[in-house]
């Protein structure tokens, strides 16, 4: 048996798994630049607009947010570039002055969504991007052909951003110091992590000209905790497996990541120092939960399907194809000593060829970490029947 660990992970490694799927110092750096362009274009000009525009009664300054897999840090490079890319959520979020029973007045949400699909066009003219319309609940922009930024339009009352404002500009969020991913700048009206707790009304404008009830913290906080709870490998391994969604569904039309990452963490239990088998445990799990909806009841009450991109057909493929993971795991470490080549050969096949070609990774395995990571069952005490000695 062999312990395949340090194929994805090694704290005394620089280029395993999960250190190539991360996004290069480059992509990174294009993105936060990108996005903070997005920023300093909107800020003033939306400003300009509240009263003038969307009817207001004074002039607000927009508030902004990094959302998604950049917040939960779990972006990845995709497996197929193209057709797949690389994607930064950037939500703008207008303090209100009048907020009715429901959110702001009804005609503002298509008037808010308009303006800022304008200024965006604009500002794609200036920088050679491109304005991508059509989709009801954000407006894209594609700044090159690896990656594109999603922009969601949110309102919340504005006496809720008092509070935020005040505690903000003192806190400055890195979400990930040791890889640089990106520090929320409140300066510049980006909300940190910490203070978000404090919007209790959110609603998201479409471009339809609806305002719908929208809560994109509901997600990241629930997921968040789960990261607490079951340590950094929680997050690891949901890489893990949107790497192999990539893999495996070049078009894009598999699981979503947030399929994913809810699906997983709801029955996650972190196995120290092996990944392989956390990953494998995830792979059987993920299996079972996509053959059905998936909901999590401390997310919007559980109202959310999260599978509810895939039909009946594909949940069945999707949910055999991640029970083959879990097998083909299993089959590699399962691989004599003196054939290592061969269980990376299998692990690749499913992760792909980022997996390293690095048989000084794999060590022996005795099975006694594969034996502590099954759960304890609880069995019926044996029948002791009565006997008479003599």
């Amino acid at each position: 048996m062999l312990k395949l660990n340090r194929l994805l992970f090694a704290t005394s490694e620089t280029d395993v798994f999960i250190d190539r799927l991360a996004p290069t110092p480059h992509q990174r750096e294009t993105l936060v630049q990108a996005k903070n362009d997005i920023r300093d274009h909107l800020r003033p000009r939306i400003r300009a607009a509240t009263v003038a525009v969307l009817g207001m009664d004074k002039a607000v300054d927009p508030k902004f947010r990094t959302q998604g897999s950049w917040s939960y840090r779990t972006c990845i490079q995709p497996a197929w570039q193209p057709p797949q890319e690389m994607d930064w959520d950037f939500g703008v979020y207008l303090p209100v002055t009048v907020w009715e029973d429901n959110g702001p007045p009804h005609k503002m949400a298509k008037l808010y969504f308009t303006l800022v699909e304008k200024l965006l066009a604009d500002l794609c003219t200036d920088k050679g991007w491109e304005l991508i319309t059509g989709k009801d609940t954000c407006i894209r922009i594609q700044i090159n052909n690896w990656a594109h930024i999603d922009i969601p339009l949110y309102a919340a009352p504005e006496e809720e951003f008092a509070t935020i404002l005040e505690k903000s500009f003192s806190a400055q969020l890195t979400l990930d110091s040791a890889r640089g991913a990106l520090v929320e700048n409140a300066a510049f009206g980006e909300i940190a992590e910490q203070e978000w707790a404090d919007l209790d009304h959110i609603v998201m404008a479409t471009r339809s000209g609806e305002w719908k009830s929208s809560d994109p913290e509901a997600v990241s906080k629930w997921f968040l905790d789960r990261v607490k709870e079951h340590t950094d490998q929680l997050r690891r391994v949901c890489c893990y497996l949107k790497a192999w969604r990539d893999l495996h569904w070049k078009a894009g039309d598999g699981p979503t990541s947030v399929c994913i990452m809810v699906a997983v963490a709801q029955k996650f239990e972190a196995i120290r120092g092996r990944d392989d088998l956390a990953l494998e445990a995830a792979s059987k799990t993920l299996a079972n939960a996509l053959r059905g909806d998936i909901r999590a009841p401390g997310i919007d009450e559980g109202k959310e399907d999260f599978n509810k991109r895939l039909n009946p057909a594909q949940r069945e493929e999707a949910s055999a194809m991640a029970i083959t993971l879990a097998q083909q795991i299993q089959a590699a470490r399962l691989k004599p000593l003196h054939a290592p080549g061969d269980a990376i050969d299998i692990i690749q096949s499913q992760l792909g060829l980022r997996i390293p070609m690095r048989t000084d990774l794999i060590e022996p395995d005795s099975g006694n970490d594969a034996v502590r990571s099954v759960p304890a069952r609880e069995v019926s005490r044996p029948i002791v029947r009565a006997t008479t000695a003599g």
